[in-house]
Order: C-alpha cells, then structure tokens, then sequence
C-alpha cells in the first residue's frame, strides 16, 4: 500500500523552525520519501491546505478516568480530589475500563494524538480497546503500597496485561508506580527491578504538589526526586515523571544527570491548583520535557492541540516573555520530545525517511488559521481539534476529513455513559 501525501507545509520536527511545502510518500507503514518524490500511489491526498507534522505523544494520561470527567471539580487540592476520586476506582471494573478506554482512544484520534503512556486498572481491557482503536498504547503496571503489593501485581496482574499485548509492537507494559505519597521506597525498588529485568521503563507522579514535597522531606529527610535517587531508581531503570511542579535546583540536577524526563501537564496542575512547573529551567538545563493531558477527569479533556496552548500561554506568563517557550518548542515537547521519554524517538516523533508513519494533517482552510503567516504559530495559538483532518498511525488512516474510521464514536459515547450511570448505582 502507497500512499501519496501531496504538496503539504511539513514541518518535520527534525531542526528548529524549520519546515517546508513538499510531498511525503507512506510505503507499509513507514515514511518512504519526503521532498518532491510523486510516486505512483494506491492513495493521493491533496494536503495544499494542511499541515503535515509527526502526531502527537500523551506522554502522561490515565485513558479511562474519562469516566470521571466533569465530576468533582471544585475540590480544594489533589489531595481532596483524589479522597473523592479513590473510592470510584474500587468500584471499578474489566468493562468500565473497556467502554471508557475506547471512548478516550476515540478523543485522542479526534485530536491528532496516536501514542499515549497510560497508568491505571484492569489494564487488559484498555490494550483490547487500543487494539481496536489502532493507536499505540504504553501501558502502565500500576505499582501502590509496598513491595509485598508489588510482588502480587508482578504475578497476578502483569501476566494478564501481556498475554492482552501478545506480540504486538504497538504496546509496551512499563513500571508505573504511582507517587511516593502512595508507594513505599521499598515498592518503587521492586518495581523498578522487574522493569529492568524486562528492559523497559519507570513511569511515575513527581513533586506534582507542594504537600507532596514537604511531606516526602518530613518523612524520609529528602524531596521526592532526591529520595528515588538515592535508592538507585533513576540510575537504574530509564524514567519519566509525571508534572515535576516543585523542583530544587538540585533536584533537577538528579533529572539531568540521570536523563530522566519530565512530562509537563498545564491543565491539570492549575485545574488542581498544583502550580506551575519550572519548564524553561528544565529546558535550559538540558532536561527533557514531553508533555501530557493527565486524566480527563483533572483537565478535562484529552486534546493535545489545547494542552500546547496552554502550555505556551502559562510559560509567557509565569516567565514573563514570549520567547520562554517558542511555537516550535512546544510543538517538540508534544512529538519529538514524547517519543523521547518513551523510548520510541527511533521509530516515531519525525517525518523522515524510514521513520513509522505517525502522520497528522492539520486543515488550515478555516476562519481560525487564516492567513498562515508561521505554521509554528498556527499550531500553538491558533488550531483547534477541529482543524484535525486526518490521522495516520503506522500508515494506517484511522481518522479521514475528521471521521473515525476504527471506532464507532457514538456508540462508545453511549456505552461510557451506561457504565458512569450504573457506577453510581454501586
């Protein structure tokens, strides 16, 4: 199967600002040609009026909480919210997870999203519903308690999560061990040795809140990043953290030296009145920053076009200029970067030559977009999950003129509302 992209604005994501209007030749799946090949094609799109970028890594999300969107919204802080949001999640079960995990791969498609890293329950039934959705899933082995807990979920509960993945490269079971607040040293150790037995990652909440912090140095006298360090987490196992709000200089000093990644989550951390991540300290430090939507039911949507624009505008006002987080660094920290911070920057998060197509066509023919003075910008401050217009994963349409092809929107819109009502009924 050919497919031939025709006379888009590409922005490659493979140098700063720099893009360029040219064809991109989809061969099996992977980018084949970009420049000015016009190949003979079983598909010709005219992409005169997009954007052709790499589509967008949720590098922090927990795909089925979409069930809880819109409820509880006015609590205090994170730690209000969550007494809400717990006894929820006990009462949670294989086909609440499925029904909302379709729904939530439906609105990660819609806008222009193919991989997401999740954390969360009965995650079988999530790889069945992005098998069906056709994107890619790094699926989370959701760590709580201690290592006792742990060495049961490594037992019980990850064989069930891989025999769901099977030989499927589109996923990978990563450690996903929720915050230091919640898991014990002794917990993250455990976890951390299985993901390095299986050469796979740590996914983790990081200082996403002030009590987090202060509470982690009352306890065992050092911040939560200076704690995992100092049990051998960072340096042994590849790790990104959740939001990284309230970090010491020589906390990110640990990030740096163990290239330890950071996904930023903007709505969220205000949502919940968190704070404001030192992303332009990262940044200039040299540290890694993706970024990610968190759950639906604490942003509350899963749209990475608005979590980039909320990223930029809360950078400019918490550094006071414009230039703390260019249109082009943003639009890096949700593809290039992403893929990064999974591990996945060989085979997606750029449009070049033998790379996984990972496509987003971004319409720009609409009052919103008009004119297109800098793409970059257009991205950033302008697009809308309206402007998505179709969706590659793998060379595979899975969304074409803004439809779904995999997933029945309306019936899943249905469904997670029949689950949410009977959750309430429990």
């Amino acid at each position: 199967m050919i497919t031939l992209i025709e006379n888009a604005a590409i922005i490659p994501m493979t140098k700063s600002d720099y893009y360029f209007r040219g064809n991109i030749v989809i061969e099996d799946g992977k980018i084949r040609s970009t420049g000015n090949e016009s190949a003979e094609a079983d598909e010709r799109i005219d992409a005169s009026a997009m954007i052709a970028l790499p589509s967008f890594v949720n590098a922090h999300t927990h795909l089925s909480m979409v069930l809880m969107r819109n409820y509880k919204d006015t609590c205090e802080n994170l730690q209000d919210w969550l007494s809400e949001i717990f006894p929820i999640e006990d009462k949670l079960n294989d086909e609440d997870i499925y029904q909302a995990s379709r729904l939530g791969a439906a609105e990660l498609i819609e806008s222009g999203c193919t991989v997401f890293a999740d954390m969360y329950f009965h995650a079988w039934n999530t790889v069945k519903a992005i098998k069906e959705a056709g994107i890619r899933g790094i699926i989370g082995q959701t760590f709580m308690s201690d290592a006792s807990d742990a060495e049961y979920r490594i037992e019980e509960i990850a064989p069930r999560i891989l025999e769901a993945i099977g030989d499927d490269d589109s996923f990978r079971l990563d450690a996903a061990v929720h915050a230091v607040y919640t898991s014990t040293p002794d917990c993250y150790e455990r976890a951390a040795a299985w993901a390095k037995e299986r050469g796979v990652r740590m996914h983790t909440h990081l200082a996403e809140t002030r009590k987090e912090v202060e509470d982690c140095i009352r306890e065992y006298g050092k911040t939560p990043a200076a704690l995992l360090d100092g049990i051998g987490i960072f340096s042994s196992v590849p790790t990104y953290v959740a939001h990284g709000v309230f970090s010491t200089e020589n906390d990110m000093e640990i990030l740096r030296r163990n290239n330890v990644s950071v996904v930023h989550n903007p709505a969220s951390n205000m949502k919940l009145a968190s704070g404001i991540a030192p992303v332009k300290q990262y940044r200039e430090m040299g540290i890694n920053v993706a970024l990610g939507t968190d759950g639906a039911s604490s942003n509350n949507n899963l749209s990475m076009i608005k979590e980039m624009n909320t990223a930029a505008l809360l950078q400019t006002v918490a550094n006071m200029t414009p230039s703390a987080a260019r249109p082009y660094d943003i639009i890096a920290m949700a593809t290039i970067n992403g893929a990064k911070a999974l591990g996945l920057d060989d085979r997606i998060g750029t449009i070049e030559e033998g790379k996984e197509a990972d496509i987003v066509l971004i319409n720009t023919d609409d009052s919103n977009m008009t004119p297109l003075n800098d793409p970059f910008s257009a991205v950033v401050f302008s697009a809308d999950r309206k402007n998505i217009d179709t969706v590659f994963s793998k060379g595979r349409k899975l969304l074409e003129k803004g439809k779904l092809l995999t997933i029945d929107k309306e019936e899943a819109v249905r469904k997670t509302n029949e689950r949410w009502e009977d959750i309430l009924r429990r």
